[in-house]
Parts: C-alpha cells; structure tokens; sequence
C-alpha cells in the first residue's frame, strides 16, 4: 500500500509557537518546495496557536499535517491532510508510548483514515523532548536499528522518525536505521540548516524534517535545504 509520505524527500514542520523570520509569510513558505508541512511543537503549544498556523496554510497546495503534542491540543479541520502522531519509542515514561494515545482514543472520535503514527527514536538528551517524554538517549547504531526494526517488523509502522531536534545527527547511526528498514520510510530530523546539511542527511534517511531554521533564518535558507536533499536523491 502507498501513502502519501512514499514520495516525500522534505518535510517543513512549524512550531506553532513560534513566529516566522523578520519578513516571511506563509504565502513564502508555500514556495520553498517541501513537500509537505508539518505544524508541531513539543512546549506552549494550543490549540489556538494551531489554527492560527492552519488557517495561513489552509489556501495553499502544500499537502499540510498536524504533529499533536498531547490529545488536548488535536485540531479538527477540512484544511488538514491528516494527522501524524508521534510514538517515541525510547521514552521512559510510557504515557509517550501508548497512554497519551489512549487519551485521545477516549476523549474523541478519531478519523482513523487519516492518522497514521511516527516512531520516534529520539536521541539529543539536550532536546525538550528528550526532557519532556524522559527518553533513553544513550543509544549506539545497533540499538536504533533494532528500535527501527521493532518499529517496522512488530509494530506496523510506516514511518520511522531519529530526531537529533537541535543538533546534527550521527550519519553511521541514520544508515544503521534505513538498512534495518524494508518498506518503512526513514525521517530525519536535527540540526539541517543548510545544503550541505541536508545533502547529507539526504544519502541516508528517506525523508529529512526541517524546522528551526524556519523561525531562526527564514524562508531562503529552507529552500537550500530541499535542494540540498532533491540533489541527493537525484
């Protein structure tokens, strides 16, 4: 079966917390060539926050997705695509595993055609969501790619998700995840800020996952990032 993400190499996931660069609209956003937009954030983030972001995308063709950080800040609305939930696979509290989503299966009416769940392997202690989910960092190449094999192989998942969040990854410990993987797709996020970044990350994970540079430098140095990444998987 394909899904939508198959054919993506770039993801643009902004924070609703945040504010876009000195000068940058949405409307900029929309042509940087990702190919999709992701609206998540792991602190401060509501609902509110949500729908201002959704609203300023909601015109533009840019297949666009909500990341929910916990069940209370899910956003129902036509103009979303669906919504991609994260699972953190190396979380010590367990609530980030499956209570969190056991929540949101209680308290609302899922479309369960357009959910789909992100295993995260998440891997800079430094990171808020590190702190926040209490995840197990101290991981080498074996332990992710047996993490992204579990995710594939026992869990069903079609996508596998090694967030660094806020640092340049390990390239031996990406590669070590994409060969355990058949069919899954590899996202990568952390620390891709420019060409050369992303042209890097790109020989290794399927999709990369931009997001800070958007609020730090703007929409120019997005655009780098999906021709550093489109380059490397020419």
């Amino acid at each position: 079966m394909t899904t939508p993400w198959d054919d993506w190499d770039h993801v643009l996931k902004v924070d609703p917390d945040k504010s876009l660069a000195d000068g940058d609209t949405f409307d900029d956003v929309a042509r940087t060539g990702t190919d999709a937009i992701e609206i998540g954030g792991t602190m401060d983030v509501t609902t509110e926050k949500m729908r201002r972001v959704i609203d300023a995308c909601r015109k533009h063709d840019v297949p666009l997705y909500q990341e929910p950080s916990n069940p209370a800040v899910v956003v129902e609305d036509d103009a979303l695509d669906g919504y991609l939930v994260p699972v953190v696979l190396n979380a010590g509290d367990p609530f980030w595993i499956t209570g969190a989503h056991k929540e949101w299966v209680r308290i609302g009416d899922l479309d369960w055609e357009r959910t789909a769940t992100e295993a995260y392997v998440v891997l800079n202690d430094e990171a808020s969501v590190a702190e926040y989910t209490d995840a197990d960092c101290d991981l080498d190449a074996d332990e992710v790619a047996a993490y992204a094999e579990v995710a594939e192989k026992m869990l069903g998942q079609d996508i596998v998700y090694v967030e660094y969040s806020g640092t340049l990854g390990d390239t031996e410990v990406v590669g070590a995840a994409q060969d355990a993987l058949d069919d899954a797709t590899l996202f990568y996020g952390g620390g891709i800020r420019d060409y050369d970044a992303a042209y890097e990350m790109g020989e290794h994970a399927d999709t990369i996952v931009v997001g800070d540079l958007l609020h730090d430098e703007g929409v120019e140095a997005v655009a780098e990032t999906v021709r550093g990444v489109n380059d490397a998987h020419e």
